[in-house]
């Protein structure tokens, strides 16, 4: 059966008409994706441009400018001179602040249709920007001029120079001081002078400067990329000046998002159509920074942020880049940096730091995350065992240390191809064999080998029967790196019955007494940082036990050592110092054990995991506070940069845990964890969005929102609180993060206009319906707060049962839900008079206004009878409706109630009254004195610890 063009051209026109109805109804990007379906059935359709431009429509909406000028521009290429589309490129053009542009469109809009009353307040804003521009061009232009003669001049003194450079930085921030520097040719300045400059300071503005220029222009990058050449960016980069590296990782990590079309937002995604068009560029530079990776002459910090650049846009999630990477022989060159020893330094050798080896496996996991199916997977393992086999056949010692090395990574890495690899015949045996030598390097990176491959309670059985006495031997060596190492293991093979207080393979009281060995090595003044790091990892694994958990809590100097390591940053203390946190404050993942399944397990015969004492919540609370007190965020905070997803969470889990406790989110926000539970709440595992989108959810109940998420935060936090309205979320994350978007809603209209974009009104709605009290309750007085947006009450005005649905649930028995319910139509029907028309179309309305006069709650009663005031102030129909009922009567009965409790209900009904008495619809009576009624008294209060 074939299909004719007829039937493609009518498959296009009725995906153009599904989008036509979702951008209707405020479903922006449905209606992109259905526009794109219609764009990509008829390409050649006709009305091709109508799609191109629909769907600029729906970017508009987005906010997504880059992506609507790219869509006018098509339609304007098929169909020249269209109006609309004139009409949306010149309004994204202004949004981009591009104004000559938007002029020039606008300009060509008003010639193609004079009459078009749309463009005229556009085009004469557009004038009075263009103007200024041009004043503030010739301003910026001379400033420009002073400032480069200032920073590119070497015979001017240093301290003027670095100012230059930083007034440069600031100008080049600003698309129109970016636009003249590149016009002044700044960036070939910039490439004479970095072969020559030798104050760090300027260097590192300088290289700022470039990515500045290359921010959100594609014209610009590519520019400057042929103008600089990608090895002058790797040249920049290799150096030991920390800030130096991390500007020019930043400034190549910009020209990447510039070409893919991300940004620097963590859940930024890239734009297909532009990785197709700058494959080129992209593959070039992915290709060379992978190549670089093994390059002998590049320092440590250099190598490190290559390999964390990779990291980040090899995955799915980013430029799709992991199976790229393998053709090109990548994984080599990153197992060659996991086998890598700081102790042999040999002419080849490889400048690593001590995060090297960590930053390296993080990126082989990464890379194994998006071998999505079993072909792939396959040529990744056999990529690794090619490699692993080629070190075994050389016949130095050296080989076989440096692949013991790399398959510690893999165990630290890609867990299951680490496996594989310890399990082929010999692996074990050899790394076995190397632990029973004399010699202290074969040792070490034996033992490192046996505890990461003792990751998975069989294996560490295993182990157990196997290596149990070498390490107890190694235990007894002179050399503190081998003790602390085979102490490590010993932790290891000793906890595997993890939190459960029945299992403890070893004897008691061995643990305690493992767990003071490690504290030893921890706090011993004038040890190394390596051996630091090793105690914690012990810590790591001792620490599932209850009653070393509480020795660790009691130690203060052990505490305060373990904050230090995490102070540090150092990427390769990270699992030993956040797991021994997530575990002191129990906050791993917990196994709901139900009563039918202990009975069930029982009669079986099974073992059940038992708890233990030491577990329970009051013990747990001491110790987050403790933590907390000794500042703990600001350590995790430091930690939080890895790229490792895995550590991530765990680090989530520990600052919600913190914030757990209401006492401590004031402190958390006071060391800066707001910004990094933000961070950890868009990227990671989804466990982990989930811890560090409920400790914000916790932040925003607790504290004012104008302090806890100040400026831009406030806008930020909402898409993370409304990623937990999913129906797999927990009724209390569900809960929490309701109440905290009812505080944001109390914020401003900007918040609510973003809670609005995100699509939060329907997501929130649907808790209305929940059969649960606090999360009825609670959404709404979201709603409540919400409804002061005009946006809002648009939705409420269109042909929905919204208005419905809450004049049904202000009849609810549950006071707080009532009132908000009563306060959200109070507010909407006094700003609109098809929402007051849509109370009487409800069938059971004049039920629902009884039931509003005659609350018990004075307060429900009181925003009850502003709404029937706002109803008789609509229109005659509606006022003659409602007083043609008894509900005159008990207005009329409630003017006299001499109750004080319901003074704010008795003013208004006299209100009433009068507006009856207004339309002629009774006898006037005697004028009493009637108060206003403020809208603003009728929104709910930001709740806080409810």
């Amino acid at each position: 059966m074939t299909i004719n063009d007829n039937d493609v051209d009518a498959e296009a026109l009725t995906y153009k008409d599904k989008g036509n109805e979702a951008f209707k109804s405020g479903q922006w990007k449905e209606a992109i994706k259905l526009y794109t379906k219609a764009i990509q059935k008829g390409e050649n359709h006709k009305d091709a441009p109508v799609f191109y431009k629909n769907r600029a429509a729906a970017y508009l909406k987005t906010e997504d400018y880059e992506a609507a000028v790219r869509d006018c521009t098509e339609s304007l290429r098929l169909s020249p001179r269209d109006p609309k589309a004139l009409y949306r490129r010149a309004q994204a053009y202004d949004a981009l602040k591009r104004y000559e542009e938007a002029y020039k469109d606008a300009t060509n809009l008003f010639k193609e249709d004079p009459s078009n009353k749309s463009v005229q307040p556009l085009l004469q804003k557009l004038h009075a920007l263009v103007q200024e521009r041009v004043a503030q061009n010739a301003k910026t232009s001379t400033k420009v001029k002073e400032m480069m003669e200032l920073t590119f001049n070497i015979e001017n003194p240093t301290d003027k120079r670095r100012l230059g450079a930083n007034n440069l930085l600031v100008l080049g921030k600003e698309d129109v001081g970016a636009d003249l520097l590149f016009k002044e040719n700044c960036i070939t300045k910039i490439a004479s002078l970095t072969k020559i400059e030798k104050d760090q300071d300027i260097y590192v503005n300088l290289i700022r400067l470039v990515a500045e220029l290359c921010y959100g222009s594609i014209e610009r990058t590519k520019a400057v990329l042929v103008e600089l050449g990608v090895p002058w960016f790797l040249r920049v980069l290799d150096h030991k000046h920390e800030e130096r590296v991390t500007a020019a990782q930043h400034c190549l990590q910009t020209i990447i998002n510039s070409l893919s079309g991300m940004n620097n937002k963590t859940d930024s995604k890239p734009d297909k159509e532009l990785c197709k068009l700058h494959n080129k560029e992209i593959d070039t530079l992915l290709s060379c920074l992978v190549y670089s990776i093994t390059d002998r002459t590049i320092s440590g910090p250099a190598r490190d942020a290559v390999v964390e650049l990779l990291t980040r846009n090899v995955h799915y999630t980013a430029l799709e880049w992991a199976e790229r990477l393998i053709e090109i022989n990548g994984l080599h060159r990153l197992l060659d940096v996991c086998s890598e020893l700081e102790e042999y330094k040999y002419e080849s050798a490889m400048n690593i730091t001590s995060s090297s080896r960590t930053i390296a496996a993080v990126c082989l996991a990464r890379i194994y995350e998006n071998m999505y199916h079993d072909i792939i997977k396959a040529k990744f393992t056999e990529q690794v065992e090619e490699y692993v086999k080629d070190k075994l056949l050389l016949p130095d010692m050296e080989s076989k240390v440096r692949v013991t090395v790399a398959i510690t990574a893999l165990l630290e890495g890609p867990l299951d191809v680490g496996n594989q690899i310890v399990a082929r015949e010999g692996i074990l045996q050899m790394i076995l064999a190397m632990a029973t030598t004399d010699d202290v390097l074969q040792q070490k990176v034996a033992c490192e080998c046996l505890i990461a491959a003792s990751s998975k309670k069989d294996k560490a059985k295993t182990l157990c029967a196997q290596g149990v006495e070498i390490l107890k031997q190694l235990y007894r060596s002179k050399d503190d790196g081998i003790r602390v190492r085979a102490l490590v293991g010993l932790c290891k093979l000793g906890s595997y019955g993890g939190q459960d207080a029945a299992i403890r393979p070893f004897a008691d009281g061995a643990t305690l007494k493992l767990a003071e060995a490690c504290r030893r090595f921890l706090i011993k003044p004038g040890k190394d940082k390596d051996i630091r790091r090793w105690a914690a990892d012990g810590l790591a694994y001792l620490t599932l036990d209850a009653e070393v958990k509480e020795k660790v809590i009691e130690d203060k100097a052990a505490i305060h050592a373990l904050i230090d390591l995490a102070r540090s940053g150092d990427q390769s203390c990270l699992y030993g110092v956040v797991t021994t946190f997530v575990n002191l404050c129990n906050a791993y993942e917990k196994q709901e054990i139900l009563p039918e399944m202990v009975e069930l397990a029982q009669f079986a015969k099974h073992h059940i995991p038992e708890e233990h004492e030491l577990d329970d919540a009051d013990f747990v609370s001491k110790r987050i506070i403790v933590l907390a007190n000794e500042g703990i965020t600001i350590a995790l905070c430091a930690l939080a940069k890895t790229e490792s997803q895995n550590s991530q969470e765990l680090i989530a889990r520990v600052l919600n845990a913190l914030c757990s406790q209401q006492e401590l989110r004031g402190k958390v926000v006071q060391d800066g964890g707001v910004k990094t539970l933000l961070r950890l709440s868009l990227e990671g595992t989804d466990k982990g969005k989930r811890h560090a989108s409920q400790a914000l959810a916790r932040i925003g109940i607790t504290i004012n929102p104008e302090v806890s998420f100040a400026g831009q935060r406030s806008l930020d936090v909402i898409r993370p609180l409304l990623n937990l309205l999913a129906q797999e979320c927990t009724a209390l994350e569900n809960f929490e993060s309701l109440m905290a978007l009812t505080n944001l809603a109390s914020m401003n209209e900007t918040v609510r206009k973003r809670i609005i974009k995100e699509q939060g009104v329907s997501k929130i709605e649907i808790y209305l319906m929940e059969d649960h009290l606090y999360l009825t309750r609670a959404a709404a007085q979201c709603i409540c707060n919400l409804v002061m947006s005009d946006e809002v009450v648009k939705m409420y005005e269109g042909k929905n049962d919204r208005i419905k649905f809450l004049a049904l649930l202000s009849e609810e028995e549950d006071e707080d839900t009532a009132k908000a319910c009563a306060g959200a139509l109070a507010m909407l029907t006094s700003v609109s008079k098809i929402c007051c028309s849509k109370i009487i179309e409800i069938n059971t309305w004049l039920n629902i206004l009884h039931t509003l006069i005659a609350n018990p709650s004075p307060d429900v009663q009181h925003r009850g009878v502003v709404v029937i005031l706002n109803m008789i102030n609509s229109s005659e129909d509606i006022a003659r409706k409602i007083l043609e009922t008894d509900v005159m009567e008990l207005l009329s009965g409630l003017s006299q109630l001499p109750d004080e409790s319901r003074a704010k209900a008795r003013e208004v009904a006299i209100q009433c009254l009068a507006a009856a008495e207004h339309h002629n619809i009774i006898e006037k009576s005697d004028e009493a004195e009637i108060p206003d009624v403020f809208q603003e008294s009728l929104k709910i209060e930001e709740i806080y610890d409810e």
